[in-house]
């Protein structure tokens, strides 16, 4: 009795203090897979597959698709993970980031460096083979302006919301490419819709987590103006931008009168929350900014698409 006792609480300690391989693999596997913020880069995934659809028409090879969008999404994860390496030290100053897998010292940067490097090359080689050398190149380049201009220029600058919204920008215009094999306006009309989408998006983030921005030395609006004023300025005037720029599919014929009702219904959506927070600058009207604006885009899409299959 005794014998069998014992032998029970020692399996117990056994397990606590040699962990099973099973369990340490499912969490390095769940940290490296953290390191790619695949509920961020969802939103690559789909703008790059719209983005291929609209440029492919009906020419559309599902084969080529996956594989320029999975080379997109692998380029993207890879670009996260070395944004996370440099910022390591910041993301663990932040509430919201510091359980991170860089942050809380559960992936040595080194591991991180040699991982995301493997999948951004994974992914521009992919992108290449599937589709063309101009999108391998601009996925080159949202790697290259994310990781060596924006986020350092994130410690430097509040102009460096605008900068990153350029690489944010691009995965449409990639998918266009890849489709297309041109830089054509119908891409830039896709980079220009996202662009300016992205400013009144990431105002209401700024706003919301503004404690945690300039406790880790962010000079974000909500930091620098603790009013909000200028916070909901840009706001405000970037959902504005969105009436005629979300129209540009339209004017180029890429769409027809069904889009464009939409795309005004939703701009005119979003800019009465960007408005309502300009005139009350609290949590709460930006966490409802925050909300129309990830329902926008995504709504923006499928009305574009629904009018192509008309």
């Amino acid at each position: 009795m005794t014998k069998k006792g014992t032998g029970i609480f020692l399996d117990a300690i056994d397990e606590k203090r040699f962990p099973s391989p099973f369990s340490i693999t499912s969490q390095r596997l769940a940290d490296f897979l953290a390191l790619t913020k695949p509920r961020l880069n969802l939103l690559v995934v789909v703008t790059a597959a719209v983005g291929y659809y609209l440029g492919a028409g009906s020419a559309l090879n599902l084969a080529n698709l996956a594989g320029a969008v999975i080379g997109i999404a692998l380029v993207a994860g890879g670009a996260a993970g070395l944004n996370q390496v440099y910022e390591r030290e910041t993301d663990s100053l932040m509430w919201r980031t510091r359980t991170r897998p860089l942050a809380a010292n559960r992936i040595t940067p080194t591991d991180a460096v040699i991982f995301s490097s493997g999948l951004a090359i994974l992914g521009l080689g992919l992108v290449a083979a599937a589709s063309n050398l101009l999108a391998a190149f601009l996925a080159l380049l949202t790697l290259v302006s994310y990781n060596a201009v924006y986020t350092p220029m994130k410690r430097r600058s509040q102009l460096a919301t605008l900068v990153g919204a350029v690489p944010g920008a691009l995965p449409p215009m990639i998918g266009w490419v890849a489709a297309q094999g041109a830089l054509t306006r119908e891409a830039w009309a896709l980079f220009a819709i996202v662009f300016v989408w992205q400013i009144p998006h990431f105002m209401a983030i700024a706003w919301l987590y503004r404690d945690d921005f300039g406790r880790a030395g962010f000079p974000l609006l909500p930091v620098v103006e603790p009013d909000g004023t200028s916070t909901a300025r840009q706001a405000v005037l970037f959902s504005l931008m969105l009436l005629p720029v979300s129209l540009a599919p339209y004017y180029l014929r890429l769409s027809g009168a069904a889009y464009a009702v939409g795309a005004i219904a939703g701009a005119l959506a979003l800019l009465m929350l960007a408005v309502a927070f300009a005139l009350n600058r609290t949590d709460e009207r930006a966490r409802r900014l925050f909300v129309g604006s990830i329902t926008y885009l995504p709504f923006l899409w499928i009305m574009l698409i629904a009018d192509r299959l008309r």
